[in-house]
């Protein structure tokens, strides 16, 4: 009995695939949007047909020790990966969206394998380079393999990168919220003001350095935002 064939595209349908066979797939995502300061991230994933990895899915469903577990596999049985970021300060210069775009763009041309078409998750893609397709693919975490492997190496980048801030700048525990806009984060934000990683063009860290353009309900509406 023959085994079954691996599906590195299970909610993508064969007649919605903008690729072929001879193409060289690879899948973008990125992590740390939402949060009041440090880096956002972007990982480019090509995934071995050969090697399929079992586990895939959007980041954001699995535990962090899943994902811890995940990571070094993806790093070591992929064709190619590659991590890219935007500085803060390049958030604070080009906008949140600019410098998301800019990290995914960052990320596929530091792969060691250039691919022939991008699958980016959500519903915008950044300039590639010439020779690379980009095509976007809503939900793509969790519909296509290669993006499901991209978010989680994003993501655990990132929280690296905050647990590393967090030794620099304990005070706020970027280790706990991660930088997102948490009960705890907003707390400390107050009690401390922005330190020089809060992301200055964000509405919470910018009523803190200019507080009398502050609306008097700025901060409860942001403690509703989950991690």
């Amino acid at each position: 009995m023959s085994k079954k064939k691996f599906d590195f595209y299970p909610g993508l349908p064969t007649r919605d695939r903008p690729f072929t066979a001879v193409d060289i797939v690879c899948g973008v995502d990125e992590a740390g949007r939402g949060p009041l300061a440090g880096p956002v991230y972007a990982a480019a994933v090509i995934l071995d047909p050969r090697r399929p990895i079992e586990g895939l899915r959007d980041s954001k469903k699995l535990t962090e020790a899943r994902r811890d577990e995940l990571a070094p596999i993806i790093r070591e049985q992929a064709l190619a990966w590659a991590i890219a970021e935007c500085s803060h300060h390049e958030i604070d210069t080009l906008n949140i969206l600019q410098a998301t775009m800019l990290a995914m763009r960052r990320a596929v041309e530091q792969l060691a394998t250039m691919p022939t078409i991008a699958l980016i998750d959500g519903n915008r893609c950044p300039t590639l380079p010439e020779m690379v397709r980009a095509h976007a693919v809503v939900e793509g975490d969790d519909k296509v393999h290669a993006i499901s492997a991209a978010s989680i190496l994003a993501k655990t980048a990132r929280d690296a990168a905050l647990r590393a801030l967090h030794e620099a700048y304990p005070q706020y525990a970027f280790d706990q919220h991660k930088g997102y806009s948490t009960a705890l984060h907003l707390e400390r934000l107050r009690l401390h003001g922005p330190c020089p990683v809060h992301r200055r063009s964000f509405a919470p860290v910018r009523a803190l350095l200019k507080p009398d353009l502050c609306e008097p309900d700025l901060f409860s509406a942001f403690e509703s935002v989950p991690a």
